[in-house]
């Protein structure tokens, strides 16, 4: 694919998927933190400050650099992903606060994104760190990632008997376009991904593991909700990889900090269908524990 086609392709597509999300939300999920305010503080928390920090420990303990360590950071500082929700109600989490953490999450991205890429130029291509704080990056990002959300929930508001019948087309077309955002991106990177192969898995499938891990026992820590803490961890554990390389190759014009996007994109569900299956068995479990107490 080439690059004039790539930087077209890439923004309607991510602007498909954050349409369909916009379809999903309304101002009352912008809300409902208030019905939840300790996990999704909590889950904010992990999401926007320990995750890079981690993220940033992890580049340097498997040896990544350049480009592909700008776009793993790019990575760690993307909100949820649009599965988050499936996964979520597969291992019987919170979809709500899914919801309203993905919202929450994409807005508070806009700003959050720019900082972590200024600090990743700084530490791995010896750049201006004031490039990611720019305000054309900034507006670059907003106009990626809010505006088609922003449009999506005026339809969903107006129209909502028409984006009702449309979110199953949507949701189905959003999954369909983000594997064709990840292929796009693993096609015209194709000798980077090959070259650097057994890192880029290892640190992206570490990643989301630890991800998922801090995003279900942190909040369990501070006592919060199993069915909360189950959906912190999905929402956590998920990035949204169409964000990080669109963002990457469209805002940044460096593809080949798309790379661990991509490859992300395709591992993280291992080790998300794993957690979301054992989550799921010992749910189950702990309601028919007192099923059994009562009985005997």
């Amino acid at each position: 694919m080439g690059s004039t086609v790539f930087a077209v392709f890439l923004p309607l597509a991510l602007a498909l998927v954050m349409f369909g999300l916009g379809l999903t939300l309304t101002v009352d999920d912008f809300a409902r933190v208030l019905r939840f305010p300790k996990a999704a503080v909590i889950a904010l928390v992990c999401q926007m400050v320990v995750l890079p920090a981690l993220c940033l420990g992890m580049i340097y303990l498997f040896g990544l650099d350049g480009a592909l360590a700008v776009g793993m950071m790019l990575l760690a500082a993307s909100p949820g992903g649009p599965s988050a929700n499936l996964f979520s109600h597969i291992a019987g989490g919170n979809v709500a606060l899914n919801i309203t953490l993905t919202a929450i999450n994409s807005v508070l991205a806009v700003f959050t994104m720019p900082v972590v890429v200024a600090l990743a130029y700084t530490l791995f291509l010896d750049g201006d760190g004031s490039l990611g704080l720019r305000p054309d990056k900034f507006a670059q990002v907003f106009a990626i990632v809010l505006v088609p959300v922003a449009i999506g929930m005026v339809v969903h508001r107006r129209f909502q008997a028409w984006s009702e019948r449309m979110r199953g087309t949507v949701k189905i077309l959003s999954i369909v376009v983000l594997a064709l955002v990840v292929a796009a991106a693993v096609g015209k990177n194709f000798e980077t991904l090959t070259e650097n192969i057994g890192t880029l898995a290892s640190i992206c499938l570490s990643f989301a593991v630890v991800s998922l891990t801090i995003g279900y026992f942190v909040p369990r820590l501070f006592r919060v909700d199993t069915d909360q803490a189950i959906a912190s961890s999905m929402e956590i554990g998920i990035h949204n990889g169409a964000i990080a390389i669109a963002v990457a190759a469209s805002v940044l014009h460096e593809d080949a900090m798309a790379v661990p996007g991509a490859v992300y994109g395709v591992l993280m569900n291992i080790p998300a269908a794993l957690a979301a299956y054992l989550l799921a068995r010992r749910a189950r479990r702990d309601r028919s524990a007192p099923e059994h107490s009562m009985a005997s």
